[in-house]
């Protein structure tokens, strides 16, 4: 027996040696398991029993398996299994474990030629390494497939203006209550559906937010104006564990959140394409308009670098006020 240290560098060396080659259980290195319970119904009969062509080539039982045992949300397995299926049908007379990197490229190439998005060329890159590396286990080769360059989009950014019409818009307290906190504390929708009636704390105007994205706990700002508001809904709908409940009393559904925001946008007269992510993008560029230091609003996002915060300084007005247009000089 050989004994080293219970400490991070120690731990990251370990996973390094024998990556690629043995399973490490690591369940017993750390005090907590910060692992994200995402609360979802799993069931992956449902996607090993679709309905498909006689010749289609399914992906393996063992990959799905994998998916699920590592905690990977639905709409994640979803978009691997599809990836990775149209990868193995590409190649209909080769066996999936003959597959070599001479293969993956000449089907990026493929997609490449097809006018696929970069985004959807690295979700295919990551469903190949999953099977290969992951279910596989086989060694660090297989990590020299090129990925196509991140490309950097601008965020679609409401003004404050529209975002008052938004609420002024809507009738239902409730759907008021949802719209303000997706922008009032910049919720992603999956933070909102699974926000907590204590994790609203009145005297410190705050929000916990609990295993967001990453496994990490935050704080977020609670707007006074809101909390008037959402005492209101309280006393008008009583829910009992979750903030936003559905007819059951189980968490509210993401895709109604989803609508409720579309449909709040329409009624306004935005013509721009409104999504709930839309009103966490308007919350941390108005933050940065307002002068609010970009450390602050990283932690409010709960950003792990501040190079993912720092997409808004191209879409903040305020950056470009004091310019003087070259046709007005």
């Amino acid at each position: 027996m050989y004994l080293i240290p219970n400490a991070k560098r120690q731990l990251d060396e370990l996973f390094s040696l024998f990556k690629g080659i043995a399973w490490i259980d690591g369940r017993f290195f750390y005090e907590k398991n910060r692992s994200k319970d995402l609360v979802e119904d799993r069931d992956p009969q449902r996607i090993k029993q679709r309905e498909l062509p006689s010749e289609y080539r399914v992906c393996p039982d063992t990959y799905i398996d994998k998916l699920i045992i590592k905690k990977y949300s639905n709409n994640t397995i979803k978009s691997y299994v599809s990836a990775f299926e149209k990868f193995i049908n590409h190649f209909p007379d080769k066996e999936i474990d003959e597959l070599t990197q001479v293969e993956i490229r000449d089907y990026l190439h493929h997609l490449i030629k097809k006018d696929f998005s970069n985004s959807s060329i690295n979700l295919t890159i990551s469903s190949i390494k999953f099977y290969f590396e992951i279910v596989l286990g086989m060694p660090h080769s297989y990590y020299d497939i090129e990925r196509p360059r991140k490309q950097i989009q601008l965020p679609t950014v409401l003004s404050k203006g529209e975002v008052k019409k938004m609420l002024g818009c809507t009738d239902n307290i409730k759907h008021r209550c949802i719209i303000g906190l997706l922008y009032s504390s910049g919720l992603r929708r999956n933070e909102l559906i699974h926000l907590k009636i204590k994790d609203i704390d009145g005297a410190r105007m705050s929000i916990k937010v609990v295993d967001a994205k990453g496994n990490k706990d935050r704080y977020s700002i609670l707007s006074t104006t809101l909390l008037i508001e959402m005492r209101n809904y309280y006393r008008q709908y009583r829910p009992k564990i979750y903030l936003f409940e559905g007819n059951t009393n189980g968490k509210y559904s993401g895709t109604s959140v989803g609508k409720i925001v579309v449909k709040a946008a329409l009624r306004a007269g935005i013509r721009k394409k409104v999504t709930p992510h839309t009103l966490r993008h308007s919350f941390a560029t108005h933050l940065l308009e307002s002068g609010t230091d970009i450390r602050y609003i990283q932690i409010l996002l709960g950003h792990s670098s501040t190079k993912t915060t720092e997409i808004y300084t191209h879409v903040a007005q305020n950056s470009f006020r004091n310019i003087i247009n070259p046709l007005d000089l």
